[in-house]
């Protein structure tokens, strides 16, 4: 007896030469549902509909068609105990050797505008789910694919083989569970919309990674969705796998850049923290501006760019080395200028702007979920404190300072001018040494910039040293007891101050 197929699916890429393939090299009967059973029947290839086979129609608007003891029977059934095979043939049954099932489309459909309850719940696959399910646990006996990715795959089994191996049906059963858990969990947190009692994150694997942050440390890239978004809608043009830091430090990159909408910016990342960012009337100038900040650190650093690489741009991108450079694209001469330093990783990510709504940190017994930091800032709403008033252009690059010292880790001190970053004091256990370490860098370019601190000044000490190097104007959060005292030494120092109201601690 010919083996028996039941393709039924949502996603019809690559399922008629798959059909095909299965009919015509390998003699498989097909039973279909619904608009697969169409698709493939307009295609020319022989199909019997899921409602002849089993004789009972699709009803309830087609949300009853697979749900039927002769499709789940033929899917269950053990090939090597008795009472199974008895079973079958007492009710005309047929085993089932390959199930072909992807999902009605939930995760795209949540995300479209003006989406209503009503139309995510329609989308809310039932007899998908229950077949996978079915399939994965009866993998001894059956193979099942859930992803058009695994076709050929497949057919290469059966052309070398004659049928699956095991270890091929093994690994699509746990592609097949993973599937279902991640869809569930999608339906789950949509539908728990604002409620906070619980918190469902799920990913399908897409590679192992070398290593974590360290060689000892085991890591993997997951994708959330069924859709790619994000980096792994990304299109890498050369250059070697990433890895698990570059991964870290290029959304790091992004988020920076994504604040730089106006103009041309570039920014350059060395673990996680800016070293150089800049804005200018092109992407070469800005680049330019951006690695001469801080030029000895952008070695092995991690470039994004708000627009596309042109060639100049890449010729200044292959004389130093670095790890990856991302832009939202890339035209054909830069591309070939850049294969002259094939290691360097460059990403084409059209959508720099789009990050994850939440951030996730585990800790020991549980994880924290925080609502992301993509407040925009708004100097009509920061408060001047000083007798002395800014400028437009001083208000300009106030905000830009603040705008990049918001992605450096805290304490965080940004020193700036002409739209540059001039120095950057990350991480520090006190304020002053972050301020110490900021105005060191800039030296003597610190005269008549700019300094924005993603915290409070507790006392005037930042104030004074700010002062002291040449500073003309500070941004800050305010809310401390003693903003005050910071104000006096402003005022009496001839500095400019403005409070923001919002400060950007990142941990």
């Amino acid at each position: 007896m010919a083996r028996l197929a039941l393709l039924s699916v949502s996603n019809k890429t690559g399922v008629i030469d798959l059909a095909r393939s299965l009919v015509e090299e390998f003699g498989f009967d097909i039973i279909s549902s619904g608009g697969t059973a169409k698709t493939l029947k307009d295609a020319g290839i022989p199909v019997t509909k899921v409602s002849d086979y089993t004789g009972s129609p699709e009803i309830l608007g087609g949300r009853v068609k697979t749900l039927h003891p002769r499709i789940h029977g033929g899917i269950l059934a053990r090939r090597d105990v008795a009472q199974d095979v008895t079973d079958l043939e007492n009710n005309q049954i047929r085993p089932i050797d390959l199930v072909v099932v992807n999902l009605y489309p939930f995760a795209e459909t949540i995300a479209k505008q003006g989406v209503t309850l009503a139309d995510a719940v329609e989308q809310i696959d039932i007899g998908g789910p229950a077949m996978l399910r079915a399939s994965s646990k009866n993998y001894a006996h059956l193979t099942v694919l859930c992803d058009p990715a695994q076709y050929g795959e497949y057919l290469q089994e059966l052309r070398q083989n004659g049928e699956a191996s095991l270890e091929f049906r093994q690994k699509c059963a746990l592609k097949g569970f993973l599937h279902t858990a991640s869809y569930d969990n999608a339906i789950a947190a949509y539908l728990a919309g604002t409620q906070t009692q619980e918190f469902t994150i799920s990913g399908t694997q897409l590679q192992s990674l070398r290593y974590g942050e360290n060689p000892h440390q085991p890591a993997a890239w997951y994708q959330t969705g069924s859709t790619p978004t994000g980096w792994t809608a990304a299109t890498k043009l050369q250059g070697k796998e990433l890895s698990y830091n570059n991964l870290v430090d290029l959304e790091a990159a992004r988020r920076i850049i994504a604040e730089f909408t106006t103009s041309p910016a570039a920014t350059i990342i060395k673990h996680t923290n800016p070293c150089g960012t800049a804005e200018a009337n092109t992407i070469f100038d800005a680049y330019q501006k951006a690695f001469n900040a801080d030029s000895t650190s952008a070695f092995g650093g991690i470039v994004a760019l708000n627009r596309p690489i042109d060639a100049a741009t890449a010729t200044e991108l292959t004389k130093t080395f670095l790890e990856c450079v991302v832009a939202p694209g890339c035209d054909e001469e830069a591309q070939e200028i850049l294969t002259k330093k094939g290691n360097v990783r460059v990403l084409i990510l059209p959508d720099l702007l789009t990050g994850p709504k939440e951030t996730v940190k585990a800790v020991a017994g549980g994880f924290l979920v925080q609502s992301a930091d993509d407040i925009i800032a708004d100097p009509s709403q920061w408060q001047v404190v000083t007798e002395r008033q800014p400028t437009p252009s001083e208000l300009a690059e106030l905000l830009f300072a603040w705008k990049v010292c918001k992605h450096v880790k805290s304490n965080a001190i940004v020193i700036a001018s002409d739209r540059t970053t001039l120095g950057v004091g990350a991480g520090q256990m006190n304020r002053v040494g972050s301020t110490k370490i900021a105005l060191e860098q800039a030296g003597e370019k610190a005269q008549g910039a700019f300094l924005a601190s993603d915290g409070f000044f507790p006392f005037d000490d930042t104030v004074k040293a700010a002062a002291a190097a040449g500073i003309t104007a500070i941004v800050q959060p305010g809310g401390s007891l003693k903003d005050k005292d910071s104000i006096k030494a402003a005022n009496e120092l001839g500095l400019l101050m403005v409070l923001t109201g919002v400060r950007h601690f990142l941990h």
